[in-house]
């Protein structure tokens, strides 16, 4: 198999780190607003208002900035992974966070990376072989329990009752999100990242439709009773959680190894965690700040090995530029 010149992704340092900053940040946030707005909608309909305004709106841009949306092959893998990503990654939590501790789901959600690494096939040889990768991985597992140790021990003497089913969907949902991420990536046939999300949002917007449908949620329910919080924490997941988050997810997909892109969810829960002490009043434990301190190096540990085998490529490239002009010369 040849490999792929780092020189074929056109994305500048910049725009990375911006869109790593979007991913890392805003994404932390909607834990927060998640919970807000599961109050006051149910959870099928939830999804299905945010992604369905959101594609809309991404759609009518796309067609002001005069991109090829209508393109049967970019639209057909834009759903599969949507519905893998949006509709059984995203909902299955969405669901799952009715009747489990939020903090049993964060962690089993950040097995993510891990799945990236088992699912990712092309790129066995390099992440498996990779020591800091794989201990990065590892490091940034533990780091998230550590985070969350003091939440889980209570939920456990409180006697809280997590069932083996909430687990194992929490568990598919992480699996699911891991590969729709990776087929994404690996279907990318040179569209706009901006129309691929649009359909995948789209894509997962009719599934979650068709679920609140068949759950009955529209005869049961009253718009006038969600309350202004509800609302107001909606327009948040629309606009930062899918129109910028989830943009920059799928771009950043496309021009980052799936596994650097994948350490978001290490991140997410640590800025969760330090949301709630600046705006919540919450206060952190030194094992919380121990768990802080290994997700931040297990994050580092990861880049610094990506940062190194293109270092390392873009090394064999010159060299082997070089070779040829002496070729060519001679």
């Amino acid at each position: 198999m040849v490999k792929s010149s780092i020189k074929d992704n056109p994305a500048s340092t910049i725009q990375v780190v911006l869109a790593f900053a979007i991913v890392y940040i805003v994404w932390g946030s909607t834990y927060f607003f998640i919970q807000q707005a599961i109050h006051g909608f149910p959870p099928f309909m939830l999804g299905a208002v945010r992604f369905f305004t959101a594609s809309v709106i991404m759609l009518i841009w796309c067609i002001y900035k005069r991109e090829k949306v209508f393109v049967a092959a970019q639209i057909k893998p834009a759903i599969i992974s949507g519905l893998l990503l949006l509709f059984i990654g995203n909902g299955a939590v969405i669901w799952v966070e009715q009747y489990m501790p939020s903090s049993i789901v964060a962690i089993t959600i950040s097995s993510s990376p891990l799945w990236f690494v088992l699912l990712d096939k092309p790129k066995w040889s390099e992440n498996l072989r990779n020591k800091s990768t794989v201990l990065g991985l590892i490091m940034g597992f533990v780091g998230v329990v550590l985070l969350f140790y003091k939440s889980i021990q209570s939920s456990i003497s409180g006697g809280a009752n997590v069932e083996i089913g909430g687990m194992a969907l929490i568990t598919l949902a992480a699996v699911s999100w891991a590969g729709g991420s990776l087929y994404s990536k690996y279907s990318n046939n040179g569209g706009a990242a901006i129309v691929s999300s649009t359909w995948q949002m789209f894509g997962a917007s009719i599934a979650f439709i068709m679920g609140s449908l068949i759950m009955g949620e529209p005869r049961n329910f009253d718009f006038t009773s969600v309350s202004i919080e509800a609302w107001l924490s909606l327009l948040y997941l629309i606009v930062f959680g899918s129109i910028a988050g989830f943009s920059a997810y799928v771009w950043l997909l496309k021009v980052r190894p799936a596994i650097q892109v994948s350490t978001y969810a290490y991140v997410n829960p640590v800025v969760a965690v330090l949301l709630g002490v600046l705006f919540a009043g919450e206060t952190i434990q030194i094992l919380q700040i121990a768990g802080l301190t290994v997700i931040l190096v297990s994050v580092m540990m990861i880049n610094f090995a990506k940062y190194r085998s293109e270092k390392l490529l873009l090394k064999e490239e010159a060299f082997m530029n070089s070779d040829t002009m002496k070729s060519i010369r001679s």
